[in-house]
């Protein structure tokens, strides 16, 4: 650590005495020793009192991101060890470990680093300096701590090209860690087979963070008629076609998440009657409107709207408009699932936004189910930006 003490300002460190991990630039009132962008720090409050140990970085804003809250804690493999089998543990509890989320940042305390496993192989994303220069090491731990439970690891894919490396003054990459291994290959999941591509999907090649939405709406589509807005790959049309949807049509932007989608289908002899289609959303549901399409159920599940707080307002118009058309589309007394996945829309204004879209068309919501990010990404209590998805499934019926 090289004995570099970072001290708070009086009063400031608030988030992080709350249960968060992040210390700000503007929170901080002294930088003492010789120090490394991406090295140990302490960190001690204004009054000298010692708060724990992070690793710095004056790139970001987020100028120390804490590790530990004791300042005796030796930082080691034994450490990282610790943490990584903490949080494979915690995933043995909770979730189907075939694929899921094994490290989540902050809410998993190894904060900027993500690891997902999609059967035997590894996709890591290194958001920050100070897990860039650990990631081959935290990479080997992980395979260790996996193989005790009988897991061999084939390949580790990294998908560090997150916006999120800009502010850490980090370059977008990508590529193996270690021996290269074929990219593209199947996972299962809710009994639903998909081809996935960890290194041109989206993310890290599979959002499996709404694993558990998707089998929550397993359980009302039977005999139904389905529209599946910016589908992806056909995550959520695969499970309602699964589950004896009547007829299925998924909606994407992308031709290759289309293409994907369709092969999915294939795979999994749904292709009579789950159908996927390249369009606009945006564009595509008015057009239906018109042509007085219903379905018996309508999901919305768009990319997030907002990525900072300047620009909420635009976002609760985004939401409120799509959800608006997507109402019009659902028949009386059908379903409409709806979410958002960026933490900066509150769930206050995420149910404003549907509201007024219901009143705008004057639909009326019952609501079955409020859901939110499946338990692999679990939601820290005081690390703010650890929620963010919020998922509604509603009965919807015309006013009388």
């Amino acid at each position: 650590m090289e004995n570099t003490i970072v001290t708070l300002k009086k009063g400031e460190g608030r988030s992080f005495k709350q249960g968060g991990l992040w210390i700000y630039d503007n929170e901080i009132e002294t930088i003492k020793g010789r120090f490394k962008n991406g090295h140990l720090v302490e960190v001690h409050d204004y009054n000298d009192y010692p708060l724990g140990i992070g690793y710095i970085n004056q790139n970001s804003k987020i100028r120390v991101r804490m590790l530990s809250r004791n300042v005796q804690q030796e930082i080691n493999d034994a450490f990282f060890k610790m943490r990584l089998s903490h949080a494979w543990q915690y995933r043995k509890d909770t979730v189907d470990t075939s694929s899921c989320r094994i490290v989540f940042g902050e809410a998993d305390f190894l904060p900027g680093l993500v690891i997902d496993k999609f059967e035997d192989v590894l996709v890591i994303q290194a958001l920050t300096l100070g897990m860039d220069l650990l990631k081959e090491r935290l990479v080997n731990l992980m395979k260790g701590v996996l193989q005790e439970d009988g897991i061999t690891i084939r390949g580790v894919y990294e998908r560090s090209d997150a916006k999120e490396r800009d502010k850490e003054g980090l370059s977008r990459i990508k590529g193996f860690i270690g021996e290269p291994f074929a990219t593209k290959f199947d996972i299962v999941e809710n009994g639903v087979h998909y081809h996935i591509d960890v290194e041109n999907g989206q993310k890290t090649g599979f959002f499996l963070d709404q694993k558990y939405n998707r089998l929550a709406m397993q359980r009302i589509v039977k005999d139904k008629t389905v529209l599946d807005c910016f589908t992806y790959i056909g995550t959520f049309a695969l499970n309602c076609g699964y589950a004896g949807a009547k007829d299925v049509l998924g909606v994407d932007a992308s031709d290759l998440a289309v293409e994907l989608a369709n092969d999915n289908a294939k795979l999994n002899h749904l292709e009579d009657k789950v159908h996927f289609e390249q369009h606009d959303v945006f564009d595509f549901l008015p057009e239906l409107v018109e042509e007085g399409k219903k379905f018996d159920v309508v999901i919305l599940d768009p990319p997030a709207f907002t990525k900072s707080r300047s620009s909420i307002k635009n976002a609760i118009k985004g939401y409120r408009e799509i959800n608006r058309e997507g109402l019009k589309l659902v028949k009386d007394g059908g379903y409409l699932a709806s979410c958002t996945c960026s933490h900066f829309m509150d769930n206050e204004n995420f149910v404003k936004a549907i509201e007024q879209a219901a009143r705008s068309v004057h639909k009326r919501l019952r609501q079955i189910e409020f859901r939110q990010q499946s338990p692999d990404h679990p939601i820290l209590w005081g690390a703010s930006d650890s929620s963010y998805l919020k998922f509604y499934i509603f009965q919807v019926t015309d006013e009388k």
